[in-house]
């Protein structure tokens, strides 16, 4: 064999182990704890918007129920191909109702609270909605753009069991790349 042919093949070696060596890593990292989510739509915005490359957290909620305010992705229950973004609202054996733009939380201890949502526009508030009771494992989800989304107002809770995993960072386009904070309401 040429010394050429051999340095070739050596460097072909090494490039195919590296290639080896990534995969491994990114592989498990890819299909266990994060995923990439690209928004379609209109749902979310003034928050997110169409073509935002977001990365989801798959972990979190196998450790740690979901909580209030968190954006999540999950699998449309109507139709577990297709895959939603939205906030949850509502937690389990929580009652939620909006009226006046203005959503209410009555908690499991009796104690009700109107959702203080800076984050949201007023022209952009969910249309009224009598009180929906929610039971275990059950969570109630609404887009930031209330009027334009399809939501939990629309198709019922969503079930655990669907949703895929919390939102942490926007990486495009590259003028928003920030990490994804979940807002705080008063109580």
């Amino acid at each position: 064999m040429s010394s050429a042919l051999k340095t070739f093949a050596e460097f072909l070696w090494e490039v195919t182990k590296i290639v080896i060596l990534a995969l491994a890593i990114v592989f498990p990292i890819r299909i266990f704890l994060f995923q990439p989510f690209v928004i379609q739509g209109q749902s979310m915005e003034p928050n997110f918007h169409e073509a935002d490359y977001l990365i989801v957290n798959e972990l979190s909620y196998r450790l740690r129920a979901p909580e209030r305010g968190e954006v999540v992705v999950f699998f449309y229950p109507l139709d577990t191909t297709k895959r939603f973004i939205k906030r949850i609202i509502g937690l389990p054996g929580e009652t939620v109702e909006i009226a006046n733009g203005k959503v209410t939380i009555m908690g499991t201890d009796g104690k009700t609270v109107v959702l203080d949502e800076t984050y949201i526009p007023a022209d952009l508030r969910a249309p009224d909605m009598p009180a929906s009771k929610l039971g275990e494992n059950e969570y109630f989800v609404l887009g930031d753009n209330r009027p334009s989304s399809s939501d939990s107002q629309d198709w019922g809770v969503l079930p655990k069991k669907d949703i895929i995993g919390k939102v942490e960072f926007r990486l495009w386009p590259i003028s928003d790349l920030s990490k994804i904070e979940t807002p705080t309401y008063a109580y």
